[in-house]
């Protein structure tokens, strides 16, 4: 039996507060009384009866005599089973003893308790084991005789001893019971929960079915967990967002804009797609190395004939075509006259933004441009341009708004609540108390650089268990982009800030869907203005959040 937890409940800060519970199941009130003894180093000693003591009322019962009860004496001492953890003290009572006898006798130092508030009392305990700030948080021993069978749900119970005997399967599955419930439900990295045990001893496993660990097999670390939660001393510090599932898209005039010049650059990656290939024809098997035996040579295969039949204009006018039927199929109510119309206006827009796409926004690192008609390219240039082609609103047209979750449009800070094994850092300046730490440094080193950004930030959160996200497509599949931090810059407007060192084209294409989001919620505008920043050192994060908001102080003054 290992238990982990300080002595006389001193705890970490931020640490889970949770100690673990071994509970003793006897046969009868006598061996519950005397195990309790042997645990706890609690006894009570008897003081009995002095009928010499008389008290006397008024002269009308002064014949009358009444004794006067002596309170029984509690002696406190070592047990012998963990006595630094198990042993009961005047303040401190880590070992409890509940059965229907203890209920009987039980009694208060409150001359106004009855036995009934005291019993009430003493459920209470038992019914908030593991529980913090209850009157059960201290709990981490219970001697019981069938008082705890059915009906509590206590999670941390990690021992149970059996003193008694179990003649049904019955029994054995309600006592068995009481350490079946999860003390942690985060998942692990392979999406699952990470396996939890419970020792018992005494209860015949013959009638139940079970799975234990191998006896051969390491018994996992019993290190204790981070609890990350929002604090209520931090209210202040609440941030709010929306959750976004997709976008209002509405046209009246068939007008559209596009900022190509605020988009994320295409990088052709012919290392990744090679342009060309040798080949060596053969006519028998070879084994072994290469032998010059063989009379033919290599032969390179490369994509000159597709050069030679399709020219770029054409590749460019096929990929504008794709947009333009995504974007007038993505309503289902119109009439097929009033798609047809819709695409006669829409494709000379939409043909302008791609070409200059194509012109600006594509590092051909070399190779022929006409690769760009390959579809893992052109379908991200497709996927991009529709992340950046909305309604123009400055010819009279809706703006691009946000569909919101149905059951829970806005989400908070103030949901946060779950445990960790992984390494923390703590705040001050956030809702939430910890910064869990993915990896080596980087989330140290963002941390240090909001806290000390007082100038510039009023408060901050890491994007943990937020279910913060923003939808987005890559190669034709549907993804959530999961930001790194949410940030209250001091003029009130909220930053999506994503911690960044090398970066692929999934991650600019997630930046593109970011740069969406932030325009329809900019649009829906009920939650203030948003921004979006990606930051690839987070040494400089100081310095780039001082450029950013003097920046946007300029254009407010233009």
């Amino acid at each position: 039996m290992a238990f982990f937890c300080p002595t006389n409940g001193v705890q970490h800060k931020g640490k889970d507060k949770t100690p673990p519970v071994m509970i003793v199941v006897c046969d009868n009130t006598d061996i519950a009384e005397l195990f309790y003894r042997k645990i706890s180093g609690e006894e009570i000693l008897s003081n009995g009866n002095d009928d010499d003591e008389e008290l006397n009322d008024d002269e009308e019962i002064s014949s009358k005599k009444k004794k006067k009860k002596k309170k029984d004496k509690i002696v406190y001492g070592n047990g012998l089973l963990f006595p630094e953890m198990l042993s009961n003290s005047v303040n401190f009572s880590p070992t409890l003893r509940i059965d229907s006898k203890l209920l009987a006798q039980a009694e208060s130092e409150d001359p106004n308790a009855s036995k009934k508030d005291i019993a009430n009392q003493l459920r209470e305990v038992v019914a908030t084991i593991g529980k913090i700030g209850k009157p059960g948080e201290q709990v981490r021993c219970v001697v019981s005789v069938q008082m705890l069978t059915e009906g509590w749900d206590a999670n941390n119970v990690t021992q149970i001893l059996g003193l008694r005997a179990f003649s049904s399967q019955l029994l054995c599955e309600q006592v068995v019971g009481r350490g079946l419930r999860r003390m942690d439900y985060t998942i692990n990295s392979d999406g699952y929960f990470n396996p939890e045990y419970v020792d018992i001893y005494g209860v015949p496993f013959s009638v139940i079915p079970f799975r234990g660990r191998k006896s051969t097999a390491k018994a996992p670390e019993d290190r204790p967990l981070n609890h990350v939660r929002a604090l209520e001393e931090r209210q202040q510090y609440e941030i709010k967002f929306p959750i976004v599932e997709g976008y209002a898209f509405a046209l009246k005039q068939n007008l559209i804009s596009a900022n190509v010049k605020g988009m994320e650059k295409l990088v052709v990656e012919p290392a990744r797609n090679p342009t060309a290939t040798f080949v060596k024809p053969q006519v028998y098997y070879e084994f072994g190395a290469p032998q010059g035996k063989n009379p033919f040579s290599y032969i390179e295969h490369d994509r000159s004939e597709y050069y030679e039949n399709n020219h770029l204009q054409t590749i460019i006018f096929e990929i504008s075509r794709r947009i333009v039927t995504d974007l007038t199929s993505s309503n289902g109510e119109q009439s097929l006259k009033f798609q047809l119309k819709s695409r006669q206006q829409l494709f000379p827009q939409v043909l302008k933004f791609v070409q200059e796409y194509v012109n600006t926004k594509i590092d051909f690192r070399g190779v022929d441009p006409r690769e760009i008609g390959l579809e893992i390219y052109a379908e991200q240039i497709v996927e991009r341009l529709m992340n950046a082609i909305e309604p123009d609103t400055s010819q009279g047209e809706p703006p691009l708004l946000p569909i919101l979750n149905r059951y829970r449009q806005i989400g908070t800070t103030s949901e946060v609540n779950f445990k960790t094994v992984k390494r923390t850092v703590f705040t001050s300046r956030s809702h939430i108390d910890q910064v869990v730490c993915d990896t080596k440094s980087w989330e140290e080193i963002t941390v240090l650089q909001l806290e000390r950004a007082k100038e510039f930030v009023k408060c901050y959160v890491k994007n943990d268990h937020l279910e913060f996200t923003i939808p987005y497509e890559y190669l034709g599949a549907s993804h959530a982009y999961v930001p790194d931090f949410i940030v209250k810059l001091i003029d009130n407007s909220s930053l999506i800030l994503e911690i960044k060192g090398q970066e692929d084209d999934i991650d600019r294409a997630k930046y593109d869907a970011a740069k969406r989001w932030i325009r329809a919620i900019n649009n829906w505008g009920k939650l203030g203005t948003w921004k979006f920043h990606v930051c690839h050192d987070p040494q400089s994060l100081f310095q780039e959040l001082s450029l950013l908001l003097s920046n946007l102080k300029n254009e407010e003054t233009k």
